[in-house]
């Protein structure tokens, strides 16, 4: 009937087997989305009911369940219903939205598929501000790409102007998309910010970096510093022709105050004896 009278190809097949028609029983009970979000007009009548999936990786058993979830939502809410993934991923986007035929060419399902080419990168801070959620959006799907950092940091200069609950939340989306090279050099910019005294991100942010290892970067430089001085202190010396005693030595190399060392490398001008230069 279906080839003879409608002309519709049906696929070459060898039998007919009637089987179960309680259509409660072949909808499996845990089909489960994300999330299933409702829009309403001003007197409260569903006008559309959104599904919204996160997808991270292809996923053949998709394209069975997306079209059960439209048509139980559609005919439990009963009104009009899509599919809304969220797809980080370039690759997983466009297996995404990918038609789906429901048979025959006769019906379809086709998501919509918020992915990297339609969610635009977001890197100015100012713009960051306006369109807060486009802006974490814009971290999920750009931030593991060539300017990955500059969007995330405009996504983080944004999240510190939002509440600390919603703030940390939209934090957590964007930490967990990141890939571990982009997880590295965050946490370094968040260091060197720290080291420098800029405190430009939200405090959940900071944490991020290691108490202990900050403080152990922060002494290296210090250290760094004292050496620094204490080499061109000497180096002064004996270009002046002051010839320092081994208590004298020893007092230099263990003087671990900037400003100390400072006065005594001033004090080299003029000197006549390394006790001079150390008063």
């Amino acid at each position: 009937m279906l080839a003879t009278l409608f002309h519709i190809a049906v696929p070459p097949h060898a039998s007919v087997t009637v089987v179960e028609s309680s259509l409660d029983q072949l909808i499996p009970v845990e089909f489960r989305a994300d999330l299933v979000l409702e829009l309403r007009d001003a007197s409260g009548a569903l006008v559309l009911a959104i599904v919204l999936e996160v997808q991270r990786d292809v996923d053949p058993d998709k394209k069975f369940s997306w079209p059960t979830y439209v048509t139980v939502v559609r005919s439990r809410k009963r009104c009009g219903t899509v599919v809304l993934v969220v797809a980080p991923d370039a690759g997983v986007a466009a297996w995404a939205a990918e038609n789906i035929d429901l048979g025959l060419g006769l019906g379809n399902v086709e998501p919509l598929v918020l992915g990297p080419t339609v969610v635009p990168e977001i890197t100015d801070p100012a713009d960051a501000e306006h369109e807060t959620e486009l802006t974490v959006l814009s971290a999920v799907a750009h931030g593991n790409g060539p300017n990955g950092l500059t969007v995330v940091q405009a996504a983080l200069v944004a999240l510190g102007r939002l509440d600390q609950e919603h703030a940390l939340v939209y934090f957590q989306l964007i930490w967990n998309g990141l890939r571990d090279p982009m997880r590295q050099s965050l946490e370094a910019l968040v260091m060197e910010r720290q080291i420098e005294g800029e405190a430009t991100f939200p405090p959940f942010v900071q944490k991020l970096i290691d108490r202990g290892k900050l403080e152990g970067i922060r002494e290296g430089i210090r250290e760094g510093e004292l050496k620094g001085k204490r080499d061109t202190l000497l180096r002064l010396l004996a270009r002046a022709g002051l010839v320092l005693t081994d208590d004298e030595s020893a007092r230099i190399e263990a003087c671990t105050d900037i400003a100390t060392l400072d006065r005594w490398i001033d004090n080299v001008l003029g000197a006549k004896t390394a006790t001079q230069v150390l008063s």
